[in-house]
């Protein structure tokens, strides 16, 4: 009897890794169809968006953190706003735009969520390669912290797909989280430092500049920069602030979003196809 059980479930889940596969693969080939570049498109527009913050914040307004490769600084910030801008957005549509699909198939209905995240994750993958060629262009001198770089990325994802869960759940009631989120990335997009230095932060208040880093995006990316591209110029969490328990707030942040996420969407994810 054991071994039945053991068997369905494995059948189980292999059944939903196919599953997602295929929503996977099925999503990023329809992100880019009837597109002239296709796939060319997930790197020419952060780029294109880089090119003009690099001219109005670097050139006109000067800004700097001090490192002599602020511009590979900003651009790897953009990178990663723009993963979790898209995973979230994504995410968020992904339950009602899959509806017709909910009814004729079953699966667990995460797998749709994390389908659109993944799909994300694949475009900040192709991304982060243009990063790394401009840093070797560049001389960038690396040290061993690169090998951390992936457990930000890993907590960047946690965190927004925590984050997909929770709005996928609210836009199948209420269509217009849509556009309040639109709204708060924008506040967020400019209240965290992507495109401006910390320090400017730290100038005005050096207690605002320990409350920015709370938030997990501008830990996360703080921490990426920090590995990756400028470890001597770059403040972090975890080298600006001198509380123990106040550097452990946004990883607690991060945990606390994906459980809470993943409870109200299996609570809730029973009568999608109810309500759709």
């Amino acid at each position: 009897m054991k071994n039945t059980k053991d068997t369905a479930s494995e059948s189980k889940r292999h059944y939903a890794m196919v599953v997602l596969k295929e929503l996977v693969k099925t999503d990023f080939k329809l992100r880019y169809q009837g597109s002239f570049l296709g796939v060319a498109w997930s790197v020419l527009k952060p780029l294109m968006l880089f090119v003009v913050m690099y001219f109005v914040f670097v050139r006109f307004l000067k800004f700097t953190d001090g490192t002599p490769h602020f511009p590979l600084v900003l651009l790897l910030g953009i990178q990663l706003w723009n993963f979790f801008t898209e995973a979230t957005n994504m995410g968020m549509s992904s339950i009602v735009s899959r509806g017709d699909l909910m009814r004729k198939i079953h699966f667990p209905n995460a797998i749709i969520v994390v389908a659109a995240t993944l799909n994300a994750m694949i475009s900040l993958g192709i991304n982060l390669v243009v990063v790394l060629v401009f840093c070797i262009a560049s001389r960038v001198q690396f040290t061993w912290r690169v090998v951390l770089v992936p457990i930000g990325i890993a907590e960047l994802y946690i965190f927004a797909l925590g984050v997909a869960l929770l709005l996928a759940t609210m836009n199948v009631y209420f269509r217009d989280i849509q556009h309040i989120w639109e709204v708060v990335l924008q506040a967020m997009f400019y209240g965290i430092p992507i495109i401006y230095p910390l320090s400017m932060a730290t100038s005005v208040s050096p207690a605002f500049a320990k409350f920015i880093l709370i938030d997990p995006v501008a830990q996360t990316i703080q921490d990426i920069r920090y590995w990756l591209i400028a470890p001597d110029t770059t403040p972090t969490v975890w080298n600006y602030i001198d509380s123990w328990w106040i550097k452990m707030i946004p990883l607690a942040i991060v945990l606390f979003v994906f459980v809470l996420g993943v409870y109200v969407f299996r609570k809730n994810s029973r009568k999608f196809a109810e309500i759709m």
